[in-house]
C-alpha cells in the first residue's frame, strides 16, 4: 500500500505517522526540544515592532537548562544595535538570534531585514553543538517570515561589513 499526503508518498503507515507527528506539525524534532510560546510572541513583536518590542533590534534564544524548550534569552532594548548584540553572545555556548539589520540599498533607500543567526562557536562542547543543530529547524518553523539565515562559528563569521551586510543586500 502507498499512502499519499500533499504529494509525499508513504509506503507504510509508520512513515505516515512519523510525518504527521514530527514533520507536518513541526513541534518537535529528533532532539525532543520544542519552542516555548513566548518565542513566537517575541518574534512577532520584533517583526511587527509592536508591544514591548517596539524599537527592539534583536532577540536571542537558547535551549533551557532542562533541555526541553527553546526560550527567549535576551531582548535588545531600544537604542541597542548590532555591536550590542555581539556582546550578548557567549564565547563558549550556543545561541539562536533574530537581528533586525538596517542597510542602505544601492539606490540610497534605507531598509531593514530580519536575519536568523545560528551561533555555534567552535569552543563549545559537542553535546551543545548537536542539540542546537538538531533543534534549529524546530525554531525556524516557529519564526515564520524569515528569509535570511546565517550560521556562525566564530566572531569573524559575524563581521557586519564582510558577512552580514552582503548577505542582507542579496535580498533587498
Amino acid at each position: 500500500l502507498t499512502f499519499s499526503c500533499t504529494s509525499i508518498k508513504f509506503h507504510n503507515p509508520v512513515q505516515r505517522a512519523y510525518y504527521n507527528s514530527n514533520i507536518q506539525n513541526n513541534t518537535t524534532m529528533s532532539t525532543g526540544i520544542t519552542c516555548d510560546e513566548e518565542v513566537t510572541v517575541s518574534f512577532n513583536g520584533l517583526k511587527l515592532q509592536t508591544g514591548g518590542y517596539k524599537g527592539c533590534k534583536y532577540i536571542t534564544y537558547k535551549i533551557n537548562d532542562e533541555k526541553t524548550n527553546i526560550v527567549v534569552d535576551t531582548v535588545g532594548e531600544v537604542g541597542k544595535g548590532y555591536d550590542d548584540f555581539l556582546e550578548t553572545l557567549p564565547g563558549n555556548d550556543c545561541r539562536y538570534a533574530v537581528v533586525d539589520i538596517d542597510v542602505e540599498t544601492s539606490d540610497g533607500r534605507e531598509t531593514s531585514k530580519l536575519v536568523f543567526i545560528s551561533w555555534v562557536p567552535d569552543t563549545c562542547n559537542v553535546r551543545s553543538k548537536m542539540m542546537y543543530a538538531g533543534s534549529k529547524e524546530t525554531l525556524k518553523v516557529c519564526l515564520t517570515g524569515l528569509g535570511i539565515h546565517h550560521n556562525a562559528n566564530d566572531y569573524a563569521d559575524l563581521d557586519f561589513e564582510t558577512c552580514i551586510k552582503p548577505a542582507v543586500l542579496k535580498f533587498v
